[in-house]
């Protein structure tokens, strides 16, 4: 997989200010559905404080490139930027604190973690099941949504029902139990304008082992 810079970024930033403060979460809003009697799907409204300041963050700092890979029998330009934070030291404060929050809830050790840039309609991800599922049978991995709202998709492995989720600016998903091995999720194209979207995706330590080999939410 090779990697470029991407051209400069324009967005317009909200005329909301919120501060950059160490972040707050809520819990309590959680619904949680079972896919099947052993995976399930989390979707936790307003989980995180003041999304608009955490989304100028990230496209400011955040160290966005743009990148291909070696699909069937030719390379492709992914169609979403991404920066990569594999060790959480390097990352910003508010995402290690976002990071703590979780590994205190769901008693996971999250350790890693990477973000998708959405840069409008045009970009998506495929249909996929991320690469801890090649390594543990269960897991928990959250996905944080900051800016447009976007389709989230689920459907089982081997073919089935649809399942549609459109988390809003500070909603958290979260994907457990065999999830990742007996379901895929995908971001699609829309048909329709949209704002760019970011989302965090925190990655359990067992992941590192496979963060050269993943294929990005």
């Amino acid at each position: 997989m090779s990697q470029t810079m991407p051209a400069p970024l324009v967005y317009q930033a909200s005329l909301f200010h919120d501060s950059l403060a160490t972040p707050e979460f809520d819990f309590s809003g959680a619904r949680r559905i079972a896919l099947d009697s052993r995976s399930w799907i989390e979707h936790i409204p307003d989980w995180l404080e003041h999304p608009d300041a955490r989304f100028r963050e990230l496209m400011e700092v955040a160290p966005w490139l743009q990148r291909d890979r070696w699909m069937y029998t030719r390379t492709v330009i992914e169609p979403r930027l991404t920066a990569d934070y594999s060790d959480l030291a390097e990352a910003p404060r508010s995402l290690r604190a976002m990071a703590a929050a979780l590994s205190e809830h769901y008693g996971v050790n999250y350790r890693s973690l990477w973000v998708n840039l959405y840069r409008d309609q045009h970009d998506s991800t495929a249909w996929h099941g991320d690469n801890i599922g090649r390594i543990q049978a269960e897991s928990i991995v959250p996905v944080l949504t900051l800016g447009a709202s976007r389709r989230f998709l689920m459907r089982p492995t081997h073919g089935g029902a649809t399942s549609t989720f459109r988390p809003a600016s500070g909603d958290l998903i979260v994907m457990g139990g065999r999830a990742q091995r007996d379901w895929r999720h995908c971001v699609p194209k829309e048909s329709t304008p949209s704002g760019p979207r970011i989302s965090i995706n925190f990655a359990p330590e067992q992941h590192r082992a496979l963060r050269s080999m993943r294929y990005m939410d």
